[in-house]
């Protein structure tokens, strides 16, 4: 038989469950496009260093058309380019340093409900 107090604290405790299982969903979702923005910053860290090592013609990739173009202006795209992941992979990475922390707080909170619920049954 449940008491009035237990009956909140129940609710409390299925409504952080639901809301730590949409956490982790989030953090599976941030830690796979921090996988992608590293993966992508290596292809184009090689890339630099094979356009650095260049003498002859070089090409770029442009929406699927493969054109010519100068060592520069390729230099300067991808230079661009590896900035923009940077930083997505840095705002990634922010993001998944938070959302664990917020994963870790609330599992503290889970646990401490839990017990608290097992202390008066």
């Amino acid at each position: 038989m449940a008491t009035g107090a237990q009956q909140p604290q129940e609710n409390e405790l299925e409504k952080l469950l639901k809301d730590y299982q949409i956490l982790q969903e989030q953090l599976r979702s941030v830690a796979l496009q921090v996988e992608q923005f590293q993966s992508q910053k290596m292809d184009m860290d090689r890339a630099v260093e094979e356009l650095g090592k260049s003498n002859g013609k070089v090409y770029i990739s442009v929406g699927g058309v493969i054109v010519e173009t100068t060592k520069e202006k390729a230099s300067e795209d991808l230079k661009d380019r590896l900035s923009l992941t940077e930083t997505r992979l840095q705002s990634a990475n922010k993001t998944y340093t938070d959302l664990r922390n917020r994963e870790k707080q609330l599992n503290e909170r889970i646990t401490g409900l839990y017990r608290q619920a097992q202390g008066m049954a």
